[in-house]
């Protein structure tokens, strides 16, 4: 989540909560928050270090944000040098109170990026056990490929939804199938533009979803992620939601099966066209 304005014990609950309903992957960033979110994980995670072994800790890393917090940084800029992925992970890793990261993205494709210099400090990492595995997030299919042809990754973290469906036409989704990495999904409810967006394609959208939901008893969020769900890279969507009713509907998806048709009327809908 982008921030929190909660206590340590009412995020622990939070936690508690996205365990107890089997979501257990937690995906930070450093940045979040303005360096301030993995922190106050850390600080829930701390009155029951026990939850550690339950959980999958995600972080990312590779912005330069000019932000108080980080007096040094000039302006805002890409950093994927080893010396800042190493400077990045260990500031993680005090934050959240943990030895380990399960998984680390880079955040930004960097016009500077040394792939090599890159996949070297990956692999020292791993080799610490600081790491355990790697990704990217934001990507092309050919900055994704330089890194994975040397270090192997796992995913590659990206935006997509029923309102954003560049990763279809790009090659990203189909390199994900290809490699048989599962993509994890941003804003998977178009920033919530699915529920209150006014404009046409909104609007095209939620009907559609609506008649989704409706065949299948669901709500319009169930549906816009079991709609994604469909797509055969089998997408990891992230919920960026502090509210567990929020959090009972996407796993609903889970037990929801999407036709070929009404995933084509989905996307019908966005595009505002039939298929070619």
């Amino acid at each position: 989540m982008a921030e929190w304005k909660l206590d340590a014990g009412q995020i622990l609950g939070w936690i508690e909560a996205c365990l107890d309903l089997g979501i257990t992957s937690f995906d930070h960033a450093d940045i979040y928050g303005g360096y301030t979110v993995e922190a106050l994980f850390g600080q829930a995670l701390a009155l029951r270090p026990a939850l550690r072994q339950r959980m999958q800790l995600v972080s990312k890393c590779g912005i330069r944000l000019q932000h108080p917090n980080r007096p040094a940084h000039a302006l805002k800029s890409y950093d994927t040098s080893a010396a800042h992925v190493r400077a990045s992970v260990e500031a993680s890793l005090r934050a959240l109170g943990t030895d380990y990261l399960d998984l680390l993205l880079i955040h930004r494709p960097d016009a500077l990026m040394d792939p090599d210099e890159l996949a070297a400090a990956f692999s020292a990492l791993r080799a610490e056990g600081k790491v355990r595995h790697f990704g990217v997030s934001n990507h092309g299919t050919g900055p994704f490929h330089a890194i994975h042809r040397r270090i192997p990754l796992v995913t590659h973290q990206i935006e997509f939804s029923p309102l954003q469906m560049r990763a279809l036409a790009d090659g990203t989704l189909d390199q994900a199938t290809d490699l048989g990495l599962r993509p994890m999904i941003w804003s998977p409810l178009g920033g919530g533009r699915v529920f209150t967006g006014e404009d046409e394609q909104a609007r095209r959208v939620r009907a559609a979803l609506e008649a989704v939901g409706h065949a299948h008893g669901v709500s319009v969020a169930t549906a816009a992620y079991a709609w994604i769900l469909r797509h055969p890279s089998r997408p990891v969507p992230i919920t960026g939601t502090g509210r567990v009713e929020a959090l009972r509907e996407a796993v609903k998806a889970l037990d929801v099966k999407v036709s070929a048709e009404q995933w084509w009327s989905v996307w019908q809908a966005s595009m505002g066209h039939p298929v070619p």
